[in-house]
């Protein structure tokens, strides 16, 4: 596996070293706009202008780690028109165009036309206010940056394209413009790696679970991901030539990570059992390796095979690994529900975690309902210390082993749903709420406490009446605009439930 990135993580006094896999680059482009008359009007402007840009620049960098093409300044048609080849050879996910004083529509009409990949107009004058008394028809073409803007957005529209998301500011001091532009390289790398990554598939959705099936030519049509179909036995032959070494190694890992208290109310649950933390290491070990081999960025799997065979004892004890792997930036679905892995895959690579999810009971004494599955979850985001409990049987499943138990950080929450409709397109369904700690169901699996606006049962009719799947992606924070700013991108119907 190739991982690249350690971060420390404390639970209850108990620190745990957590690796990440190596994280890709967006390519994100540059260039600024400005209006050539006024170079020979007025000397030193195109040089305090440019010194505006490399500011603005600087920020981008400071805001992700990303690789930046600084395509220049353009100042009249005839840049704008030598500007589109350069930026469409450049492979670019996302694109700022700085306004860094009145410009032409010109300058950007031929670009917006010809272009697909996303543009931001960025408006960040370096004067919070002009100083009125000493002000000069400099100090304003100076400070002019959102003066084309409604040029530049009118000028779409008649180039029938969509209207480019804006951000407004100030170049100085000023943090929610700083935070836009950092959500704007997170919704990059988002794009980026949905058009280059490689999900497995194993198998096939539960039979009767009809909302779940989908098309992987359909999945590479509108996120671009190349559907990689697998085979269980692939698993399987690596689980047996696992050596003993490797197996203690992996066990170690999963111990100093979990914790593994004793069982309380389930009947079905035990203390973990010694035969079951071999398995699942045992187990882990072959799919780390499989991951590694196949190359793969995310893997949906659902495999039964036949009582006390291999096939079933393997592809039923992923559970410890695959929450492992989530967490470590490779999402994970079990099920074999490709549409949520990469719901998953989006939420992980905006930094919110993004742990498999359905609804569990509903409190309607406390007025919330409980959010988790039996697996894989994103153990990055749990709030306290993951627990690991043997279950006598996996619920509605094949087999038995080792279930990861917990629930998510307290907090704010997002929920991704991507459904499919009758006429063969995706839809997100995306929904706020807040995590709120509290007892869970001891039960070797994740449980929250979500509590959604105005009620928990008014929201769960507006949730279900837009068709969603029963699976979504959970991960912490309030991302809905971010989410659904990057179903626009990948034009995609989208809805949040309000």
């Amino acid at each position: 596996m190739n991982f690249n990135q350690e971060a420390e993580t404390t639970y209850d006094n108990h620190a745990v070293t957590f690796k990440h896999r190596r994280r890709s680059r967006p390519r994100i482009g540059v260039f600024g706009v400005g209006y050539f008359k006024y170079w020979s009007q007025f000397d030193g402007l195109l040089d305090h202008l440019l010194a505006k840009q490399e500011v603005f620049k600087e920020k981008v960098d400071q805001a992700s780690d990303v690789e930046l093409i600084d395509f220049g300044l353009v100042d009249d048609a005839a840049k704008a028109y030598a500007l589109v080849p350069k930026l469409k050879a450049a492979n670019l996910d996302l694109i700022f165009c700085d306004m860094l004083t009145y410009a032409t529509s010109s300058t950007f009409g031929i670009i917006i036309k010809s272009i697909d990949t996303p543009i931001v107009l960025v408006a960040l004058q370096p004067d919070k206010a002009l100083d009125y008394e000493n002000a000069s028809t400099y100090l304003q073409l100076y400070n002019d940056d959102i003066c084309s803007l409604p040029e530049f957005t009118g000028v779409a529209v008649r180039m029938g394209k969509k209207i480019p998301e804006i951000i407004i500011g100030t170049l100085h001091d000023d943090p929610a413009a700083e935070a836009e532009i950092a959500e704007y390289c997170r919704i990059a790398t988002v794009l980026h790696d949905l058009k280059t990554a490689r999900i497995g598939h194993i198998g096939h959705p539960i039979e009767s679970m009809l909302d779940m099936h989908s098309d992987s030519t359909m999945l590479t049509a509108h996120f671009s991901p190349h559907i990689v179909q697998c085979e269980a036995n692939e698993i399987v032959a690596k689980y047996r030539t696992a050596t003993e070494d490797e197996i203690r190694a992996v066990e170690e890992r999963i111990l100093d990570f979990f914790d593994t208290p004793d069982p309380v109310s389930d009947p079905i649950s035990e203390k973990l059992r010694r035969e079951d933390l071999r398995v699942a290491a045992q187990a882990m070990v072959a799919l780390e390796k499989f991951v590694e081999e196949r190359n793969l960025d995310g893997l949906a799997y659902y495999y039964d095979g036949e009582e006390g065979s291999d096939e079933r004892v393997v592809m039923s004890n992923l559970i410890v690994g695959n929450s492992l792997l989530t967490g470590a930036g490779f999402p994970m679905c079990g099920e074999s529900d490709l549409k949520t892995c990469i719901a998953m895959l989006i939420m992980e690579r905006l930094g919110i975690g993004g742990s498999f999810a359905e609804f569990h009971p509903v409190d309607f004494k406390e007025g919330f309902v409980l959010v988790g599955h039996d697996g894989p979850h994103n153990v990055t985001i749990a709030e306290g210390r993951p627990v690991l409990r043997s279950l006598k049987k996996y619920h509605g499943k094949p087999g038995f082993g080792a279930g990861v138990e917990f629930q998510i950080k307290e907090g704010p929450i997002t929920m991704l749903s991507i459904s499919s409709t009758y006429e063969g397109k995706f839809k997100f369904v995306i929904a706020e709420g807040e995590s709120i700690k509290g007892p869970i169901p001891p039960t070797g699996n994740t449980n929250t406490r979500g509590f959604f606006q105005p009620d928990v049962r008014t929201f769960l009719k507006k949730w279900m009446m837009e068709g969603p799947t029963h699976h979504f992606a959970l991960g912490i924070g309030h991302q809905a605009e971010t989410i659904r700013k990057i179903a626009n991108y990948l034009n995609i119907e989208s809805v949040i439930i309000s």
